[in-house]
């Protein structure tokens, strides 16, 4: 297949490796040049949990170039980037070919159903890969739990099943979902709670979650997200958000959300669609979201000269 991918950062970079060991015809497209470079000049290098290759036949562009046409699309970019994603899709890529994208965040396929038919739309979860950009042409990633794929208006159909099947074939763990949105949620949740706190207090997920009053902080956060999924019908697969963050947490060790990473490199992070998006959503059910709103709060006040 020949297959699109927007955003080869850290999981971006992941996904078109293991497309193109698999046959695949993979172009990459992002805005840092000298990782464009370096896979046009001398291959896309995956390493860890997957083996170590270079991938010397994956086509890297920027987002200025023409976008060729593709069976699928897939936008692995930062939140801010998904609706210019979409509206390339619409003008340039070919108008039947499915789209899907897979983000930390929330919304981001309400945003493309707005630029393209709904019908087309595919959203994925990508759960425990560790992923991150080592040099400029070299992505590394220390596990690859799991990725999960659904339609956007939920149920299973062909085509998901054939994309599904396309992952597994290429390698990944991946799996099919009748009801994407509470896995999206579910991730969300977990999100929430370890994003904007490790951001604002720059500790890794260990050790805020050793703070026994920060770490209530970023349950608190989570809690409240997990208040407006259940206003807003959601069906999770759990009863206690606590438990269940708790539990995610310590799989991850001293791992830094993308969300602090960004923030220590100085990068406008994704906060308003993470830990800013709850008081969003709270509002529309009549809710209040005050711990949210402050760490969100905190964290665009450490941006604003970023």
């Amino acid at each position: 297949m020949k297959i699109v991918i927007f955003g080869i950062g850290a999981m971006g970079s992941v996904y078109a490796g293991l497309f193109a060991d698999a046959g695949h015809d993979v172009v990459g497209i992002d805005p840092w040049q000298d990782h464009i470079n370096a896979i046009n000049e001398g291959g896309l290098r995956v390493s860890g949990a997957s083996g170590d290759r270079i991938l010397d036949h994956i086509t890297a562009q920027s987002p200025e170039d023409d976008l060729p046409d593709a069976d699928l699309y897939i936008i692995a970019t930062k939140a801010a980037h998904v609706a210019p994603a979409g509206e390339k899709i619409k003008a340039k890529g070919r108008g039947d070919s499915p789209v899907l994208t897979i983000q930390n965040g929330f919304g981001s396929g309400d945003m493309l159903a707005e630029i393209i038919a709904s019908d087309r739309i595919l959203l994925g979860v990508a759960e425990g890969f560790g992923a991150s950009i080592k040099a400029p042409g070299h992505a590394h990633h220390t596990s690859m739990t799991r990725i999960r794929l659904g339609d956007y208006g939920g149920g299973i159909s062909p085509r998901l099943e054939d994309i599904t099947r396309l992952w597994k074939d290429a390698g990944f763990p991946a799996e099919l979902y009748d009801d994407i949105d509470q896995l999206i949620w579910e991730k969300f949740i977990c999100n929430v709670t370890l994003s904007g706190p490790c951001t604002i207090t720059g500790l890794h997920v260990a050790a805020l979650r050793a703070d026994q009053d920060l770490w209530q902080m970023a349950l608190a956060c989570g809690v409240e997200a997990y208040q407006v999924g259940k206003a807003k019908g959601v069906n999770f697969s759990y009863d206690d958000p606590v438990a269940y963050v708790t539990a995610f947490a310590d799989k991850l060790g001293e791992a830094r959300p993308s969300m602090a990473l960004d923030h220590l490199a100085k990068r406008k992070s994704e906060i308003d669609v993470i830990n800013g998006m709850v008081p969003v959503l709270a509002e529309q059910m009549g809710m209040d979201a005050p711990v949210n709103k402050a760490v969100s709060a905190l964290v665009r006040h450490a941006e604003k000269d970023f």
